[in-house]
């Protein structure tokens, strides 16, 4: 697998209308379902499919953590910045604080960030298999330590990655840890490509034509009961909030929406609509083969979550 480039957080661009060809995405619901209307955290992300396979599951391999890397997000160091956590492993069935903090170049923990979607800093974990998606904004303390509010997350080897751009250095960064939860692990299949994936009543469909390494647009169009959705509602600055991880390696990319969305809590749109029924995004994705990507979307003052398996060219 190629090195992908120092940020996989893609400049934003924008592009002309191009007649885009139907992707091939996997449809299935993230298994973490929806949250409530503050959209902080998802509960409910287990997956208890039949088990491809059942093993208890060993402690992390020593040192990986340390290595650096390009920053691909398969890292906790990049460009002079690094992750740093007390704990690798947490006690299966219970929610817990994950706290962590960056340091810079200097080695002193970075307490200065540039706000990016709203949010100072994004966090994500992802399971080894691409199951028990969570974006979560954790609250960060004077001294530079951030602390996530992990929900009980099930038994397997799950990457946490944290997004940000330092003030100082103006670069957009992802850096992740590893962290292992006890227990019988049930893995759960990729779901194979398809056009379009439904969550809670709502169906999501996505135009695109990609190839990896190339840069192109992207358009998500929601629907509800076969009627196009135009209400959709703020959500961290935008109508949606999109992001990928390749299978195999779990390596991340965050999409940029093309249209900004009126402040949170307000309608937003034109003439006092809301977003949709169609969604652009620029779409960079480096690697070719099958990425897991999330789509959120708040309609109805609730959070939803949908998941879909989308297969790049090479």
């Amino acid at each position: 697998m190629s090195q992908l480039s120092t940020s996989v957080r893609p400049a934003r661009r924008r592009f002309a209308a191009a007649a885009a060809t139907a992707v091939v995405l996997g449809a299935g619901l993230a298994g973490c379902g929806s949250s409530g209307k503050d959209g902080s955290s998802m509960p409910g992300m287990h997956h208890h499919a039949m088990p491809s396979a059942s093993a208890s599951m060993p402690a992390d391999m020593p040192g990986m953590d340390g290595m650096a890397g390009s920053g691909d997000g398969l890292s906790d160091a990049a460009g002079g910045y690094r992750m740093t956590a007390a704990t690798a492993d947490v006690m299966p069935g219970m929610a817990m604080p994950y706290r962590f903090t960056i340091t810079g170049p200097d080695g002193r923990p970075v307490t200065d960030f540039a706000v990016e979607q709203t949010k100072r800093l994004h966090f994500y974990a992802i399971r080894s298999d691409l199951t028990g998606f969570q974006h979560l904004h954790p609250t960060m303390a004077a001294d530079g330590t951030w602390t996530a509010g992990l929900p009980v997350l099930a038994p397997g080897a799950w990457r946490l990655f944290a997004t940000f751009t330092p003030s100082a250095g103006k670069q957009d960064l992802v850096l992740s840890r590893t962290l292992t939860v006890p227990g019988t692990v049930r893995a759960t299949p990729l779901p194979e490509p398809a056009a379009s994936a439904g969550v809670d009543g709502y169906t999501v469909s996505v135009r695109a034509e990609l190839t990896a390494g190339k840069a192109g647009p992207l358009t998500v169009a929601v629907a509800r009961g076969g009627v196009p959705v135009t209400d959709l509602e703020p959500y961290l600055g935008t109508y949606a909030h999109l992001t990928a991880f390749h299978a195999g390696d779990q390596a991340l990319a965050h999409l940029h929406p093309e249209t900004a969305a009126a402040a949170e809590g307000g309608t937003g749109g034109t003439e006092g609509k809301g977003g949709g029924p169609e969604l652009a995004f620029h779409a960079e994705l480096p690697e070719p083969g099958d990425w897991r990507l999330f789509l959120q979307f708040r309609a109805g003052g609730t959070l939803h979550t949908a998941a879909l398996t989308l297969r790049v060219a090479g």
